[in-house]
């Protein structure tokens, strides 16, 4: 019988990728990064034996990744609203440090500019988790996640547009 740390050694081998989505959608530079994941990994660490539902192991992980992040953004007060995009690609670390496509890289800017909760529905909704998945994990009703995702969607086509048209 596996220990409760094998277990959870266990899981997050399998789960660690969606620490990085999740620290790649908040935080640009490497070492944010770095310094969230580690934070998230004691938040999953202490909340672990509590955990009462094995069978949503990924839900769980993208709850507490997602909070943990929003929490450590405005702990530090670093959250930024801004009605007007960057004028360069080039003001992220996160771009230059990473050699994605000009598509990824436009869509990874335009998602930058969302307020953290939009910025956590799209990322569940491009990882093709249901609304209900979506509403559990981010705390809201079933509806005001399509409302959101119908928001959010038309939103980015305005950012891409303008970053396409501006650039």
């Amino acid at each position: 019988m596996q220990s409760l740390k094998e277990e959870f050694l266990e899981i997050l081998s399998n789960y660690q990728g969606i620490l990085h989505k999740v620290n790649l959608i908040y935080f640009r530079n490497k070492a944010d990064r770095e310094d969230n994941f580690q934070e998230i990994i004691y938040q999953l660490w202490k909340s672990f034996p509590g955990l009462q539902n094995r069978n949503s192991i990924g839900s769980w992980i993208y709850a507490v990744s997602i909070n943990t992040s929003i929490s450590r953004l405005k702990k530090e007060s670093r959250i930024e609203y801004r009605e007007k995009l960057p004028d360069s690609i080039d003001k992220f670390d996160l771009i230059e440090e990473l050699s994605f496509n000009e598509n990824f890289r436009m869509l990874l800017q335009a998602i930058y500019n969302m307020n953290e909760i939009d910025k956590s529905i799209m990322l569940l909704y491009l990882e093709e988790k249901s609304y209900d998945e979506i509403a559990e994990i981010i705390g809201i009703s079933k509806s005001n996640v399509g409302v959101r995702i119908n928001r959010a969607k038309e939103l980015l086509k305005q950012n891409l547009n303008h970053l396409n048209h501006g650039n």
